[in-house]
């Protein structure tokens, strides 16, 4: 296993995988890089991946201290100083959009290209889920928040043919106070204020059927990061890179090799 070490001496599990210019992939809330697994070989015939376990998942250490977006993307700024990578690709989704986001606005000098997937602005600005969905996340009922998140993420369709096991749902390895930080972490996250400043050509992606990180979200990032683009997938939910794989990964990576020839 190979650690970066964070200012504050927490050890940061991370991974590369690939050849080639380097993609930064970061993960969801209360995920580890396994969010990544079903689609990270989509992109090494032209990039090679860089991702981590955030501070609380996976192979990472778990200290039971506040966290923040702004925290998370200092850490990945740690692991790119441990590999000696002074700049790189950023693919984020869901809440790893959000530490995007932070990467971005605050470390201009570490980011190449840009692509925010599935997720939000935070704070007053943002569009937050509707109580219904929030309702069926925290249901008593023995499996019942697992089928109503599976749901969120996924289309019927295609839950019927990909019975599993789905890496996207959460790491199952974290403690109860590291699922807690994580949660305070994105619900706290407001980049609303930072976003003009993001100087990086940026893609926004979003399903138009995302009910976990409303769709709305999307055109509020892309007007409101400069000369920002802004890709929909008609049909899909919140895990569209893993459902709409072929499509979201040409997507982005047209995008990635079109900043890279114009910069």
């Amino acid at each position: 296993m190979t650690y970066a070490t964070a200012a504050d001496g927490t050890r940061i599990a991370y991974q590369y995988r690939g050849e080639g210019p380097v993609l930064v992939l970061l993960a969801g809330q209360s995920n580890s890089h396994r969010w990544w697994d079903a689609v990270r070989a989509d992109f090494h015939p032209a990039r090679g991946t860089l991702t981590l376990d955030y501070r609380g998942t996976g192979d990472s250490d778990k200290p039971d201290t506040p966290h923040s977006t702004a925290l998370f993307a200092r850490d990945v700024v740690a692991v790119l100083d441990e590999l000696g990578i002074d700049r790189a690709d950023v693919y984020g989704t869901s809440m790893g959009g959000r530490v995007a986001q932070q990467l971005a606005a605050r470390f201009p000098e570490r980011v190449g290209a840009l692509v925010l997937g599935c997720t939000s602005p935070g704070g007053p600005h943002g569009v937050e889920s509707s109580n219904d969905v929030r309702r069926s996340l925290v249901q008593s009922r023995p499996g019942a928040a697992r089928q109503a998140l599976l749901e969120l993420m996924y289309t019927p369709g295609w839950l019927a043919g990909h019975p599993g096991p789905h890496h996207t749902l959460g790491d199952p390895g974290m403690p109860a106070h590291s699922r807690r930080h994580h949660l305070a972490a994105s619900r706290h996250h407001d980049a609303w204020d930072l976003l003009p400043a993001i100087s990086a050509p940026t893609l926004v992606v979003h399903g138009t059927d995302d009910l976990l990180n409303p769709t709305a979200n999307a055109p509020l990032l892309a007007d409101r990061i400069p000369d920002a683009r802004l890709h929909l997938i008609p049909g899909a939910r919140h895990a569209y890179f893993e459902e709409f794989r072929s499509q979201a990964g040409r997507v982005v990576l047209d995008f990635l090799n079109r900043s890279a020839a114009e910069q």
